[in-house]
């Protein structure tokens, strides 16, 4: 046996012990109190007490054994009762006849008691004798019976805890590969415009590689927090803009409309950038004459609203490539529950994709957490 269960069988049984004590000890405590006040009080009295609560505890201890030896409390709820009953009738009828042997033969039978039969003697102790470990039985079952649903209720919370975290884990890898298949030819396609701007507009190639910077920076922190202000995403997605600005010139039109009580709430890292890169790649990429990208933010019905529209048609998004629109719905759910909702439709000659997050959201110094 480990030392864990040889702990855990300690335990168990210095409980067993000290609810044994505290429940026959209050037995003894009101047989007393009713003889004195009934002025039955005497040396007879007294060893018909010892009598009575000495073979209590020694079928009611046999019967704690009977019930581990048959793993009854493993068994199912129905099968419990059945036998509950059942050894409750057998230790009854051990423990009553037992007594009224006792009784007998030390001569402990009350004046009321020596008018009776023995059968009749024999039935009453039976009849009380099932009626103590009947209440025994039940105190010892749902005792049983709570501790059981106490140790499942703090099982399945260390499993959800455990889910979440490899929930967690899989998530960060999925933000992984994003990075792995999108920043290669981001930074590739930037570097040759950087290149390209070195001899014709210095100032804005120094600009650029700053915002390249800035971009490679926030990609590598990304992993290490659950969630960064809306404010700090947006300015890492403009620097992301202003570079493919860059690439596509005039065939990029851009436009915000951002609410100012919305720039303080917390948003997963590179969620906007991975919606925004999507409507590059599948929307303004696509199209010769280029495209609009318009990004709201909002606060709508306790929702903080975060809305990216594109220029394009929703049909044309290969549905293979969508790992990224994925990583974003499990995210939210990970993060927010069912409460926040993700969507991406068709309007008119946009593509609108949508992300809801419940305003319960709060700021503290070191982070954000729901209420």
């Amino acid at each position: 046996m480990s030392g864990t269960l040889k702990k855990l069988f300690k335990d168990n049984f210095s409980i067993y012990i000290l609810f044994q004590a505290l429940g026959w000890g209050f037995i003894v405590l009101v047989n007393i109190f009713f003889a004195i006040t009934f002025a039955k009080y005497n040396s007879r009295f007294v060893s018909r007490l010892f009598v009575f609560v000495f073979l209590g505890l020694l079928w009611t201890s046999i019967m704690r054994q009977v019930i581990h030896k048959r793993r009854i409390l493993a068994k199912s709820l129905k099968m419990q009762l059945i036998e509950f009953f059942c050894i409750t009738m057998i230790f009854g009828a051990l423990c009553g006849y037992c007594e009224s042997v006792f009784t007998d033969y030390f001569d402990l039978k009350s004046s009321a008691e020596k008018n009776l039969t023995r059968s009749s003697i024999i039935i009453s102790d039976i009849f009380y004798s099932f009626i103590y470990l009947f209440i025994w039985n039940c105190i010892y079952f749902i005792y049983h019976y709570v501790e059981k649903s106490r140790r499942q209720t703090t099982d399945n919370m260390k499993l959800e805890a455990i889910v979440k975290e490899l929930e967690l884990k899989s998530i960060q890898a999925e933000l992984k590969v994003i990075k792995s298949h999108i920043n290669p030819h981001f930074i590739f396609n930037s570097l040759n415009s950087i290149r390209a701007l070195i001899d014709e507009n210095p100032p804005r190639a120094r600009k650029a590689v700053t915002e390249l910077s800035n971009i490679l920076r926030s990609s590598m922190l990304a992993e290490k927090t659950e969630v960064v202000p809306l404010e700090k995403e947006i300015n890492i997605v403009k620097d992301y803009l202003e570079l493919e600005h860059i690439r596509f010139e005039d065939r990029l039109q851009i436009s915000y409309c951002l609410d100012e009580n919305t720039l303080d709430r917390p948003v997963p890292p590179m969620l906007v950038q991975t919606l925004v890169e999507n409507a590059i790649k599948h929307g303004i990429s696509k199209s010769i004459k280029g495209g609009q990208i318009k990004i709201t933010s909002t606060i709508v019905d306790g929702f903080h609203m975060i809305i990216i529209q594109n220029t394009g048609e929703l049909d044309k998004f290969p549905p293979n490539e969508g790992f990224g629109l994925v990583s974003t719905e499990s995210r939210l759910k990970l993060l927010f529950g069912n409460k926040a909702k993700f969507s991406l439709r068709q309007i008119d000659n946009s593509v609108e994709a949508m992300v809801l997050i419940p305003m319960e959201v709060v700021k503290e110094s070191v982070g954000y957490h729901l209420n």
